[in-house]
């Protein structure tokens, strides 16, 4: 794949930061009632106190503040693990890094009332790092190590099992159940202000993390033998990659519950575009993956205002034909 000139690379990002900038605009008009734009921009530069001030700004606002911050979050920590698996079919959803966020999160509200969100984004990260270690184990053992089909194979079956878990943890527990029903779909909906401030820290240090290392997730994404050949320690560099991946996965289901196919879909796009360089497909995936995100949400509520669509299951619809696709790909390359 050819890489991409810095022209077209800044023109990338120019597109995905204006459409970010005029979706999230849209997000905060449209709703059960449409706010007209000038009241929009009056709320977010002179708060008053009136009903669609205060519908901007404990409503409206967070959701697309958790929406960008979930969407950039989940497409960086996927461009970060395809490059270090070399598993195109990587992603927090599908290799079980959200699976094992979300059991740890339904375990923490059952066995101990939790509800701060600066509380279970603790468990996030407890679940999501208990995952990724235990499916980069099931995938490497036997013969040839960790291979991308028996990561992905590996992946699916934890997927499986922990949802199994929690679902059943779910059924025995109504209460938590009542509390948690539209959290373990994948939504923004009901998320505050006080939720993102509280998350918004570690989603920020990890998407630095990521763009500071990206130097080095490039060099793992070439493989085994370049790495050595240019002295670079593959366990240390591994090992900051996942913790850097298991910041953003945990931070992201903390704050709106397991959305999948973001990490994987934006990738893949943004590679297509600006080639395979990961010092730029990982700032770009940023940019694209919370577009992708508050666009999903936006217009679901755009389409049916009455109702209110869990992005997850947005992101599903959108996200099954583009893997079914990847995978057929995939399959007529090998």
């Amino acid at each position: 794949m050819k890489a991409s000139s810095h022209p077209q690379v800044f023109a990338a990002a120019g597109l995905l930061a204006t459409g970010l900038v005029l979706t999230s605009m849209a997000a905060l008009v449209v709703g059960t009632t449409a706010i007209p734009v000038d009241h929009v921009w009056s709320a977010l530069v002179g708060f008053d106190g009136s009903r669609d001030h205060l519908v901007i700004w404990t409503q409206r606002l967070p959701r697309v503040l958790i929406g960008a911050m979930v969407g950039a979050a989940l497409a960086s920590a996927g461009a970060i693990m395809q490059a270090v698996t070399s598993n195109p079919l990587a992603s927090p959803g599908l290799l079980g890094i959200n699976a094992g966020a979300v059991l740890a999160v339904v375990l923490a509200i059952v066995a101990f009332g939790t509800q701060s969100g600066g509380i279970l984004v603790w468990y996030a990260f407890f679940g999501a790092a208990t995952a990724a270690v235990i499916v980069y184990a099931l995938g490497a053992a036997g013969r040839g190590g960790a291979t991308p089909l028996k990561l992905a194979l590996a992946g699916a079956i934890f997927t499986a099992f922990t949802g199994s878990v929690t679902t059943a943890i779910l059924l025995f527990d109504q209460s938590t159940l009542d509390q948690v029903r539209l959290w373990t779909a994948g939504t923004l909906s009901g998320r505050t202000m006080s939720d993102a401030r509280a998350v918004a820290p570690y989603v920020c240090l990890g998407l630095i993390g990521a763009i500071l290392f990206s130097p080095q997730v490039m060099t793992l994404s070439l493989g085994g033998e370049i790495a050595r050949a240019v002295g670079q320690n593959q366990t240390v560099w591994r090992a900051v990659a996942a913790i850097v991946v298991v910041l953003l996965a945990g931070s992201a289901v903390a704050l709106a519950g397991p959305i999948g196919f973001d990490g994987l879909i934006v990738p893949h796009i943004v590679r297509l575009v600006v080639g395979i360089d990961y010092r730029r497909v990982i700032p770009l995936s940023m940019l694209g993956g919370a577009l992708l995100v508050v666009n999903a949400d936006t217009c679901v509520r755009l389409a049916m205002p009455e109702q209110d669509l869990p992005v997850g299951v947005t992101m599903a619809i959108l996200g099954a034909p583009f893997f079914i696709w990847l995978a057929r790909f995939r399959v007529r390359a090998a």
